[in-house]
């Protein structure tokens, strides 16, 4: 590891974890950039000239760009300080997706403050914004985590070098939130298992190799589309809906120990838990009743949104 990433580690882990910062003296930093170090030597080249030629035009120049580049300093550290930065959690996502993460910049200042910058610390990638006056503004920034589970969120930096350029203004924020990231669905997996009778009755739906179900009825007005048969209606040129009375009778209990991929090792476990995810997808959308069973850990079946979040939860933080 190098010098500088320690140092960037040691001077993050001094800034606690926060989900809402307020921008102040105490910080927000400001250093001269390039141009400015350049500007500085210039105004210094110039001072000495006019001294030794007893230049009155040349005093005048240089005080007039010194005043500037001082005013500018004192505008460029104004545009960040006093800014309430707000985060706004960010939702599950599978992996090898983009995480979005949105900032809500809030200012009471009665002037507009512009070329504000926002950007994962030390990535480079800035998505810049002017935030009105006594208004909000909304930047969105990206990162990608690297495998599934529970991940807190980056670093994040925020600067401008409004007016001039020739100072940086920075602050970095450490926020407190985490996401979580689900396993990424095999693209191409086999069907489904078969689907147990509930107790109360058997079944009277078919189950197909295919993991489709041959009880049908006419569209009804209002059925879920995710009932709807669209392979018939190609065929039959007629809207048909599956009978979610049979495909309820069914219940479905997915198995880490039961996915068909053999081996034990970490990449072998990563490859269940992939399918078992695309088979909690596919079940929610055949509407079928599917519990999720993984090692000590046993969601009873179930449907709907908040069951299958919860058995993405669980596939998500599966040890591995």
């Amino acid at each position: 590891m190098s010098l500088r990433q320690r140092f960037q580690q040691w001077f993050q882990s001094r800034i606690g974890r926060r989900d809402s910062t307020l921008l102040t003296q105490r910080n927000v930093y400001i250093l001269p950039t390039g141009p400015g170090f350049m500007l500085g030597v210039t105004l210094l080249v110039l001072l000495v000239a006019s001294i030794n030629y007893q230049l009155n035009l040349g005093y005048l120049l240089t005080f007039l760009l010194a005043g500037s580049a001082v005013v500018g300093m004192h505008v460029c550290h104004g545009t960040l300080r006093g800014l309430t930065m707000n985060l706004v959690a960010p939702d599950a996502q599978f992996a090898g997706a983009s995480v979005h993460i949105d900032i809500n910049l809030l200012s009471n200042r009665r002037t507009v403050r512009h070329g504000i910058g926002l950007a994962i610390f030390g990535s480079g990638h800035w998505n810049w914004t002017d935030v009105p006056a006594q208004g909000s503004a909304r930047v969105q920034v990206t990162f990608q985590p690297a495998r599934r589970g529970l991940h807190p969120l980056p670093a994040l930096t925020a600067e401008t070098r409004f007016p001039l350029g020739t100072f940086r203004v920075w602050t970095v924020w450490r926020p407190a939130a985490q996401v979580l990231i689900y396993p990424t669905p095999e693209p191409h997996p086999p069907p489904l298992p078969t689907g147990e009778p509930r107790a109360g009755g058997a079944s009277n739906a078919q189950h197909q190799s295919t993991g489709e179900f041959d009880g049908v009825r006419a569209y009804r007005r209002g059925d879920p589309l995710k009932l709807v048969v669209w392979k018939k209606i190609a065929k039959a040129d007629e809207l048909v809906s599956r009978d979610a009375q049979q495909v309820q009778r069914l219940e479905l209990w997915l198995d880490l120990a039961h996915t068909g991929i053999p081996g034990a090792d970490a990449g072998v476990v990563e490859r269940r838990l992939s399918r078992l995810c695309a088979w909690v997808l596919r079940a929610e959308k055949l509407g079928m009743q599917y519990g999720l069973h993984l090692g000590s850990v046993e969601l009873s079946p179930g449907n709907g949104d908040a069951h299958k979040k919860a058995c993405l939860q669980a596939l998500a933080l599966a040890a591995a």
